[in-house]
């Protein structure tokens, strides 16, 4: 695949660092937006890997990194689950502007509940995919207070996740408490696929399984035996995409 660098202006104001994985040949079918896992960037070789996939079946894949992370501007610490689906909606808009309007939306982990919500506000967007989607925001919370409880009196903390270092405020837990992924997921009104692994240790397959149960038809939920949260397997990867390639055609 060839790519481009294609930064554009997020929901906070700010530049935010993307990257347009573009089919080897020819002029995209369609144009889609990746949206990368919490405290993740563009850059996890899960995204190479799985946009490879889609680029060989003509479809051109935006992925950028959230306000706050790899290569955008802004402070992590001020960004919520709110801010990273003004984000994606941003994104849309760029592509809308300098290419075409985004056709499928795609998220990892609370990326996915993020473009699930984002929907609503792309009308472009004709299906929706998720991978290792939670069903409810207010688990990463939970997650959170529990290695550091200091942060319900202090109003920020510093905290270990995915193996890194974040600074985290407590408006980052009240904006998780305060959305419903019964909501989100119920009133999504475009097609929808779920892919979660059986092993995932994360978050549990039960996830997929909510998320499916609230979901309104068209849906489909497929499991990617044999590999991990962050599909970091090349073949998980790549095989993950040709689903989600072979699956969208249908809404091409």
């Amino acid at each position: 695949m060839r790519t481009e660098r294609a930064d554009f202006i997020g929901g906070q104001g700010v530049l935010l660092g993307g990257r347009l994985d573009l089919p080897d040949e020819g002029e995209p079918r369609a144009y889609a937006i990746f949206a990368h896992c919490f405290g993740c960037t563009k850059n996890l070789k899960t995204i190479g890997f799985l946009d490879r996939s889609l680029t060989d079946a003509g479809i051109a894949v935006l992925r950028f990194d959230f306000t706050g992370l790899g290569d955008s501007e802004g402070v992590f610490a001020d960004t919520n689950f709110t801010s990273n689906v003004d984000d994606i909606v941003a994104a849309a808009a760029y592509l809308a502007a300098q290419h075409a309007a985004p056709r499928l939306l795609i998220g990892h982990s609370l990326g996915g509940a993020a473009v699930m919500q984002a929907a609503r506000a792309i009308e472009s967007a004709a299906a929706v995919v998720t991978i290792a989607a939670p069903a409810d925001l207010g688990h990463l919370g939970e997650t959170i207070v529990r290695q550091a409880p200091e942060i319900e009196q202090r109003g920020e903390a510093e905290v270990t996740l995915v193996g890194r270092r974040f600074h985290i405020k407590k408006q980052f837990i009240d904006d998780l408490e305060r959305g419903s992924m019964a909501q989100i997921v119920g009133s999504l009104d475009r097609p929808l696929l779920i892919l979660h692994a059986p092993a995932d240790r994360i978050v549990p397959i039960a996830s997929a399984e909510r998320i499916y149960a609230l979901a309104r038809q068209p849906k489909s939920l497929v499991a990617l035996d044999g590999a991990d949260h962050l599909l970091l397997n090349q073949e998980d990867a790549a095989y993950a995409g040709s689903l989600i390639a072979a699956w969208f055609e249908r809404y091409l």
